[in-house]
């Protein structure tokens, strides 16, 4: 049950209504973006709600079994307002969203909540894009607590795992690129796959601040899990971060990190285990 105040109600029982919805999105680094799917602008509360021509929200459905609320929102991808770059770097990732209606015809009325919670998944398709929108109980559906695994549950460098960082963060230079994806390093010389699953991060050029898994390394040539938002230049610097499988062997040959190793290398496999069951 969404509450209102009584001039909004009355004003939902009319034959003709006015209402608009508003879109305030607030980014993890802190800036704020506002929309609006009104023909005009809407300045509510000292915010502007801009309006964006083909901003269409989903119909908003509430579920009982905590899964992600299907509320999607599709719009034109425009320089000012949400560019694609913009989308890919992960400047949306995790934002916060907040989904209201208010009567753009007389805003002292007060809102209509209807939705909050977080990005989920965007999907760009030409000058389009599409974002999900996780609401609060989604996060009911999350694993509290760990499982077993063979391989390692830490990350690479965090409280849990404890290396030190510094020790596999190398600085270098682009010397050569074939795509957003794929370029080369000639300080890199290190043995293929040493950043396979590590990290790029930029300091210099289009990206600087911006960072991209490595999804393989090989003879001073990384290949990227997912494409750079801007280009890539010669002359570009970032710092390449080693990779780790979360393999055992790994940990002890390449981290000599044994004593922090955050899986259970000996527990039996599935095979095993029926094998063992069928015996009895």
């Amino acid at each position: 049950m969404r509450s209102t105040s009584p001039t909004y109600n009355t004003h939902l029982l009319g034959e003709v209504t006015t209402l608009a919805t508003c879109w305030k999105i607030t980014r993890t680094d802190g800036v704020v973006k506002t929309y609006t799917d009104c023909d005009i602008d809407i300045v509510y509360a000292g915010d502007t709600y801009l309006s964006i021509v083909g901003f269409t929200p989903s119909s908003i459905e509430s579920k009982d079994d905590f899964s992600v609320d299907n509320v999607d929102v599709q719009g034109v991808l425009r320089t000012g307002y949400l560019t694609a770059p913009d989308l890919m770097a992960g400047l949306y990732d995790f934002a916060e969203v907040e989904i209201f209606q208010v009567n753009y015809r007389d805003l002292t009325q007060d809102r209509m909540k209807l939705r909050r919670g977080k990005l989920g998944e965007v999907r760009i398709q030409r000058d389009m894009f599409t974002a999900e929108l996780r609401g609060l109980s989604e996060l009911m559906q999350q694993h509290i607590g760990q499982l077993f695994s063979p391989s390692c549950r830490a990350i690479l460098g965090d409280a849990r795992c404890k290396v030190n960082m510094a020790s596999f963060t190398f600085a270098a230079t682009v010397n050569s690129v074939t795509s957003g994806l794929i370029f080369t390093a000639n300080a890199l010389t290190q043995a293929a796959g040493y950043f396979t699953g590590g990290e790029v991060r930029w300091l210099t050029g289009a990206n600087a601040g911006l960072k991209r898994e490595i999804k393989e390394f090989v003879n001073k040539q990384i290949v990227l899990a997912l494409p750079m938002p801007y280009a890539i230049a010669n002359g570009d610097t970032f710092n390449a971060l080693a990779g780790c499988d979360k393999i055992f062997s790994t940990c002890k040959a390449k981290f000599n990190n044994v004593v922090n190793f955050r899986g259970e290398p000996d527990v039996p496999g599935t095979d095993a285990i029926l094998k063992t069951a069928g015996t009895l």
